[in-house]
């Protein structure tokens, strides 16, 4: 993050990756400090009422995990509109990316920030309820069952979102392994195979991008199955809380 801040300070004109690995990094620094803060000791020591400070945490805790999927996505699509030629329909869009990254940023944020507001609605302190309470996060915080049904609904839309975004992250990373194939093949008469038993840098491009795409989305769907079992079950020990925070943090 530090680096990004220094590069639009001495950069009049930063570069649209600049602005996403920026807002990425801002992002995780910010997810991480919220499972800091819903840990006991730091949860106590916060100044404030318990229902505030539930419903702050979790309401941003949410809005990071949303804006950490959705630009993955769009640097995903960044890096397609990139490597992409400069005759196709995506080669179009290079010279004005900084423009539409800037304005789909902002898009995102305000996606996520409306997505999420129903937490502030929903979420109390584990004090302030005795029968009502669905799930028990921890020690402190619980979710009201008066708008659970609502809370499910607002769940699956969530989830939509979601899925839509790693959708659009596989589509772009399937799109530049074809282009890289397309390169490699084109250029393989300039190799010699035979002389060089080195792997091409297209193949090793290739093995990274669907290494970290099937990273990314295999955490992504452990995180979503933990979720929809805690829905379903209305149970949420401590055990599959800690799961869950290291899944969403991985």
């Amino acid at each position: 993050l530090l680096s990004r801040i220094l590069t639009l300070f001495l950069d009049h004109r930063p570069k649209p990756h600049d602005l996403l690995t920026g807002n990425l990094a801002l992002v995780h620094i910010l997810m991480l400090l919220m499972t800091v803060f819903l840990s006991p000791g730091l949860f106590e020591s916060l100044r404030f009422e318990n229902d505030v400070k539930c419903k702050a945490l979790f309401y941003l805790s949410r809005v990071m995990r949303g804006l950490s999927i959705s630009t993955t996505c769009l640097l995903s699509m960044l890096q397609a509109v990139t490597i992409s030629p400069s005759s196709s329909w995506l080669g179009r869009f290079k010279q004005k990316s900084r423009r539409y990254v800037i304005h789909s940023l902002l898009f995102l944020w305000i996606l996520n920030l409306s997505f999420s507001s129903n937490l502030l609605f929903i979420t109390v302190a584990a004090s302030n309820v005795t029968q009502t309470q669905v799930l028990s996060f921890g020690n402190y915080c619980s979710l009201s069952s008066a708008r659970y049904l609502r809370w499910s609904l607002v769940f699956m839309l969530t989830q939509v979102r979601d899925v839509s975004f790693v959708g659009g992250m596989l589509l772009s990373s399937v799109y530049m392994v074809t282009l890289l194939f397309r390169h490699q093949r084109r250029s393989q008469h300039l190799h010699n195979m035979s002389l060089s038993p080195s792997i091409s840098p297209e193949k090793r491009a290739t093995q990274i991008i669907l290494l970290l795409v099937s990273f990314f989305v295999v955490m992504y769907w452990v995180d979503l199955v933990i979720s929809f079992c805690t829905i379903v079950l209305v149970a949420y020990s401590p055990v599959v809380l800690g799961v869950h925070t290291l899944v969403g943090n991985v």
